[in-house]
Order: structure tokens, then C-alpha cells, then sequence
């Protein structure tokens, strides 16, 4: 297939690629993408989001992804997906030019005596992994990561820069960590001993599985005792808190601000939306979705899509349904008896 470059790519070529159905002159090319109002005519815009229908009319976009409907209206040649937005993510990737850094150590690295890196790494700037660790085949380790003691990063995973690893910590194949990211530090796990806490040593660990994402600044603790467990395909974005001995199951995915207390078990093919926060000991199963800010209390045993908390209203309305909310059980018992009613 034609490199990308000044030629990029035919239309006719993108649709065997990822099988698509072509609508329009196979012998375009695209050298870029970008959105139904930024797009040029040499490049490749989407639809997948009914809310930007209305663009569509006045796109300049050279081809512009979507599914059979909407590619009825569309002015430009079409590639027609049954998943519009699975499809341009595909063609997307590539576009995308991410430098390749070469393989080897640093000057400026520090590799303890003990500490094992294999062929075709690469270990960046300013870089600390400690003894008894390994760095495995094709990964690569961004500037100023600190790699701690008993860690492991499988083949082709890349810590993109600033990451830690503290202690017990072993990554799957292709795992990819943002700028900020924690893992394997201390649990939060104390005991009152009547006058000041007492801390409980954190003797597990943290095992990420193949093919995870782990978004900036997020933060996973090791286990107490047994290990913290991200299954293989777990997505998470920014800023995420999960706690120590948290499961969760395979092909997840975590939007940003969420968190997860200690020794909770999230399922498989699950979303957790923004902001949201699921409690302690508590066990989600497979295919649930919690929509942003939510808060989960209890266990939650049938897939589905579950919520919480107030939406957002005007002030004064929302003072005066507070107030409202506080007397809901005084109002609900005054029912109760007159349901009852009076006394034969």
C-alpha cells in the first residue's frame, strides 16, 4: 500500500484495507484527516455522532466515513462503515507519526547492577531501573521513569515519560502509561491502635495485563496481600484513583476523575463513566455501564446501565427541592398512616 507522504492514500485502497463500501472516485488520495468543518479537500472526515449531521451538507472534506443512511446526503465521496467511528479510528492510526526512539541506554540512565534489559529496549533520558527488575524486548521507557525493585514491563509496552513503577509491578505486552502515571505504590491501609493509626504493610503487588491503557497522573496501589489485577484491553483515562487489591476484568474502560476503593471487583466489559466512584468490597459484574458521577453503594449483580446523584438546575430551584428531599421521610410516614387510615 502507498506509504504516507505526499501521495497518501487512495480511497479504493482504504476500502479493501478495512472493508469498506466506496462511494465516489476510487482514485482520490488522502493525506490527512480532520473534522466534517475543518477537513480540506485532501483529507478524511467522519460522521458518527448524530449531532453533527448538520455539517455534513457544508463539508470540504475530500471522503468523509459514515454508515449507509447518512452516506445518502454526503457531497463528498464516501466510505461506508457499519461502526463510522470504529473505522475512521482505524484509518486515523495511519496518520499518526509518533518518533521512534532508539534502542539502547541513555547516558544520563541509571541501571542498577541486577537490573536485566533486553535486546532492542530502549531507556531514556535521565531513567532509573532498579536491580532485580527487567525491561523487556521492544519496550521502551521514556525520559525520567523510575522502574523500582521487582518490576517487570513486557515486550513492546511504553511508559511515555515521568512514569513510576515503585515496587512489584508487571506489565503485559503492549501496555501503554501516560506522563504522571503511579503504580505499585503503598495501599491505604491503616489500624486504629486507640490513640494513632498504625499502618499495614502492602505485601502484594500489581499486575497489569497485555494490551492495557493507563491514562496521565493515574494512580494504582499494590495489593495488601494478594495483587492488584487489571485484566488484558482495560482502558483508563486520567486521573484515576484505583485502589489496592481492585480487580477488574478484561476490556473495561474508566473516563477520567473515577475511582475505585479497596478490594472491589469491577467486571468484564464494563464503562465507568467520569467522576464516578464505586466503594469498597463491592462487586460489579460483567457489561455494566455507570453514567458520570455516580456513586456505587452496593454490589450490582445484573449487566445494565446504572446512574445517581442530581443533574444540574437552576439554584433557587434546586434549594428549594433540597429542603424537599429533607423531608421526604417525614412526608412519606404522614402517607404511610394515612394509607392506613383511621382506627375501626
Amino acid at each position: 500500500m502507498t506509504a504516507a507522504g505526499a501521495d497518501g492514500y487512495r480511497l479504493d485502497e482504504l476500502a479493501r484495507r478495512f472493508g469498506l463500501t466506496l462511494r465516489g472516485e476510487g482514485a482520490r488520495r488522502i493525506d490527512g484527516v480532520g473534522t466534517l468543518a475543518g477537513a480540506g479537500p485532501s483529507q478524511l472526515a467522519f460522521l458518527a455522532n448524530p449531532r453533527y449531521a448538520a455539517q455534513l451538507a457544508g463539508t470540504r472534506a475530500g471522503a468523509v466515513v459514515l454508515d449507509a443512511a447518512s452516506a445518502e446526503n454526503c457531497p463528498a465521496a464516501a466510505l461506508v462503515a457499519a461502526d463510522a467511528y470504529l473505522a475512521f479510528a482505524r484509518i486515523a492510526a495511519l496518520f499518526e507519526r509518533l518518533p521512534a526512539p532508539a534502542p539502547g541506554v541513555s547516558a544520563s540512565a541509571v541501571v542498577e547492577p541486577g537490573a536485566v534489559i533486553e535486546a532492542g529496549a530502549s531507556i531514556g533520558a535521565q531513567c532509573f531501573v532498579a536491580a532485580g527488575s527487567r525491561v523487556c524486548a521492544g519496550a521502551v521507557i521514556g525520559p525520567q521513569c523510575v522502574i523500582g525493585p521487582d518490576c517487570t514491563v513486557g515486550p513492546q509496552s511504553y511508559l511515555v515519560a515521568r512514569v513510576t513503577l515503585a515496587l512489584r509491578v508487571h506489565l503485559g505486552a503492549r501496555v501503554r502509561i501516560h506522563p504522571g502515571a503511579v503504580l505499585g505504590s503503598d495501599g491505604f491501609g491503616l489500624a486504629w491502635a486507640g490513640m494513632q493509626w498504625e499502618k499495614v504493610p502492602q505485601l502484594g503487588g500489581v499486575r497489569i495485563g497485555d494490551d492495557c491503557e493507563i491514562g496521565a497522573n493515574t494512580t494504582i496501589d499494590r495489593g495488601a496481600l494478594e495483587d492488584t489485577v487489571l485484566e488484558e484491553d482495560v482502558r483508563l483515562d486520567n486521573q484515576i484513583q484505583i485502589a489496592h487489591n481492585v480487580h477488574i476484568g478484561a476490556h473495561t474502560a474508566m473516563a477520567g476523575c473515577a475511582a475505585v476503593a479497596g478490594s472491589a471487583h469491577i467486571g468484564r466489559h464494563c464503562l465507568i463513566g467520569g467522576g464516578a466512584g464505586v466503594l469498597g468490597h463491592l462487586q460489579v459484574c460483567d457489561r455494566v455501564t455507570i453514567t458520570a458521577m455516580s456513586l456505587v453503594t452496593h454490589s450490582i449483580r445484573e449487566p445494565g446501565e446504572y446512574s445517581s446523584g442530581a443533574p444540574l438546575q437552576e439554584n433557587r430551584l434546586w434549594r428549594r427541592n433540597t429542603v424537599r428531599i429533607r423531608q421526604l421521610d417525614d412526608i412519606a410516614r404522614r402517607l404511610a398512616a394515612l394509607e392506613k387510615g383511621p382506627r375501626p
